[in-house]
């Protein structure tokens, strides 16, 4: 679940500008009728293909909904790539932990002790900013992203065009003054909170230089390898989702047409990771089960700010690359994120003990305001059922 519409469109613009789940297994354990439905209802709210991945320590259960193309009219892939987008923050603030657990960098560092004169001009200023900051989104940089030409003419023209390198992203950012800069006596404590996408560019820029390596190379050696994540990776700038996956559609502003959008490169360490709903419910079982992170640096990741750009959620608080959401009947709620990318939405969610998780591949990315609320709404119902519903130990 995204913060809200604005950031769906927002994440999705930045690409116009700027062990597996395999079939046979999938369909040995198909999901129950409590999932199915929940599906079925991110469906008939108007994607056109979802597919669907519970997770517990002994089970693991699927379904899916929808086409996988509206021309052909086959259903979802069981195993269906896609590219994850602001999912990977997660991944990006795992990698940074790591980082701190080992004394390589210090979560009250700055950007200017790691990256000198990067964040200079209109106001912004790099010294006031630390790590903890980009992590929680509470630096007061702007997002980078250009929304001038979000159309599907636009999408066309430029689907093959390398993105933008990380430093003319943050330069992009840097020609606004900064909504605001954290406190000067205790710039970490900041508490006011804005999503911006600017905050993982810098981030991944000063996590290759502590780390020694690029981003990528740190997320497979640190994340993708260790954890067996067979079906995640980077594409770089390539444009192409391998096969199988399901076509990506957005609906653009204005435009009743839905467009294939699966060809789109864009994306670092703020949105450039391509998985699979098992895949990334690994990942957020072993990450709040305390596999890729020590206790100290897990309890840092689960300290919050209050986010209230999450509309559809109340009392959704940020930590650090991921969020925490109240639940009704749960004491504990979940622990998620979510993330856009053109033609894609992705939902997610894992239970504070690393126990369940769960994640939904949307192929169809909808700027109507009402389409898109409907479906995030029956996307936020999926995650939350399925993990704390009856039946799911």
């Amino acid at each position: 679940m995204t913060p809200n519409r604005r950031a769906v469109v927002t994440a999705a613009a930045g690409a116009v500008l700027a062990g597996g789940l395999n079939t046979d297994a999938a369909a040995a354990a198909p999901g129950d009728d409590r999932l199915q439905r929940s599906t079925d209802a991110i469906r008939d709210a108007g994607a056109t293909g979802v597919l669907t991945v519970l997770r517990n320590a002994r089970h693991r259960t699927a379904a899916r909904s929808g086409v996988a193309d509206l021309r052909a009219g086959d259903p979802v892939p069981w195993d269906a790539y896609y590219r994850i987008g602001s999912e990977t923050k997660t991944f990006t603030a795992a990698l940074a932990l790591q980082l701190a657990g080992e004394g390589r960098i210090r979560l009250t560092d700055t950007v200017e002790h790691w990256l000198p004169g990067l964040v200079r001009g209109n106001g912004n200023d790099g010294r006031r900013i630390t790590v903890v900051n980009l992590l929680r989104q509470t630096s007061g940089l702007n997002n980078y992203v250009d929304l001038s030409d979000f159309t599907a003419a636009a999408y066309r023209a430029t689907r093959f065009r390398p993105p933008d390198t990380a430093e003319q992203q943050v330069a992009a950012a840097l020609r606004k003054p900064p909504a605001w800069l954290p406190g000067r006596d205790d710039p970490a404590g900041e508490r006011r909170w804005a999503y911006s996408n600017t905050n993982y560019v810098v981030l991944g820029m000063l996590l290759e230089k502590a780390g020694g390596h690029s981003w990528a190379q740190l997320l497979h050696d640190r994340v993708i390898e260790p954890l067996g994540l067979r079906r995640t990776f980077t594409a770089g700038t390539s444009p192409y989702v391998p096969q199988p996956t399901a076509t990506a559609y957005t609906r653009f502003p204005g435009d009743p047409r839905p467009t294939d959008t699966t060809l789109a490169a864009a994306g670092g360490a703020d949105g450039g990771i391509i998985s699979t709903p098992h895949d990334l419910t690994t990942f957020l079982r072993a990450l709040m089960g305390g596999r890729l992170l020590g206790p100290e640096q897990l309890a840092a990741m689960k300290q919050t700010v209050p986010a209230p750009g999450w509309v559809l959620a109340p009392g959704v608080r940020y930590g650090l690359g991921i969020a925490w959401r109240p639940v009704a009947d749960s004491a504990s709620g979940i622990w998620f994120h979510g993330g856009t990318h053109l033609g894609v939405v992705s939902e997610s969610g894992v239970t504070p003990d690393g126990g369940r998780a769960a994640a939904a591949a949307v192929f169809t990315l909808d700027t109507d305001e009402a389409r898109s609320r409907a479906q995030a709404l029956a996307g936020l119902r999926l995650v939350n059922d399925a993990l704390t519903g009856p039946g799911n130990d």
